[in-house]
């Protein structure tokens, strides 16, 4: 019996703290993706959800987007933590039957290794969503390393809103990555010109519809222990984008978390290259394929 006593109290007070605490605590990561939002779109628009999220974190708003700076090859840099260089997404019209460009590294279906993957590959028990409403944005994301997906063909998103937040309620005690995107700030960007007044009430709008899922987030219990990040792909000029201006080639960004500081404003250095780096810390994923090219800036981590 004295044996049992001597082997429970090791167990017990030896065993680390903080691997007592990951076993016990799940992470989860909401992000929010916004198609379209420039950092000069970010600083006119009112969006007092988004900054009351990010007001324990870190922002940037010179952020760069990979070039080209247009949707897919973006999108995919974030959720693959390289560029068109790498991933070989150079266009919107790609797909993995036809494309110009090799990727430098594939998965067993042909495609590049996303974040989900990683996350399947090395985190017990993850669940994993996909919620969009531009039909070509799933294209480089290999979908067995996905356990929801909904494509939802409307500007406002609200189905998927929902969706995300019953995911999030019902693996609440799971590592959780959930991926929200909406490319109605771009639609109206490309209608009417970015900075425009439709354009800065899409920002607006999409804020509201943000602030009613974190606050439903709230009243479950879900948000204090959840990272948010911000993300989008490019700006735009006129009604539209792919060059090299700074309207275009300067962007949002934004991460907060409990494995966050509370920087507030940066201005080191960042990349959509960077996001799914990111992620893989958040989770404590340690081997990092050598084909990804982002890093994790410097001081954003506790």
């Amino acid at each position: 019996m004295k044996r049992i006593f001597s082997v429970l109290f090791l167990l017990i007070f030896t065993f680390p703290y903080d691997a007592v605490k990951a076993q016990t605590k799940s992470t989860r990561v909401l992000i929010f993706g916004l198609d379209g939002f420039s950092a000069e779109g970010f600083k006119v628009a009112k969006h007092p959800n988004l900054d009351k999220m990010i007001a324990d974190g870190v922002l940037s708003l010179t952020t760069r987007p990979v070039m080209p700076s247009i949707t897919l090859p973006n999108w995919t840099s974030h959720l693959t933590g390289s560029g068109p260089e790498e991933h070989g997404i150079t266009s919107n019209d790609w797909t993995l039957e036809k494309h110009s460009l090799a990727s430098i590294d594939t998965d067993q279906e042909g495609y590049y290794p996303s974040i989900f993957k990683l996350l399947k590959d090395q985190v017990p028990g993850v669940k994993t969503a996909y919620y969009y409403n531009w039909k070509e944005l799933i294209n480089p994301i290999n979908k067995k390393y996905l356990d929801e997906i909904s494509f939802e063909d409307s500007d406002r998103c609200q189905a998927n809103y929902a969706k995300a937040y019953d995911f999030i309620v019902k693996n609440q005690k799971n590592p959780t990555l959930v991926f929200l995107y909406n490319g109605y700030t771009d639609d109206v960007g490309h209608d009417y010109g970015w900075m425009t007044p439709p354009y800065i009430k899409a920002i607006e709008d999409a804020d509201i519809t943000i602030g009613k899922l974190l606050d439903r987030l709230k009243t479950a219990g879900l948000y204090k222990g959840t990272h948010f990040l911000l993300i989008t792909d490019h700006g735009g000029i006129n009604k539209g984008h792919g060059g090299i201006s700074m309207n275009e080639m300067q962007v949002p960004w934004a991460v907060t978390g409990p494995q966050i500081k509370k920087r507030g404003l940066i201005t080191e250095f960042n990349s959509n290259e960077n996001t799914a780096l990111i992620l893989a810390k958040i989770f404590g994923v340690k081997e990092i394929p050598d084909s990804w090219t982002g890093a994790i800036p410097k001081g954003i981590f506790k």
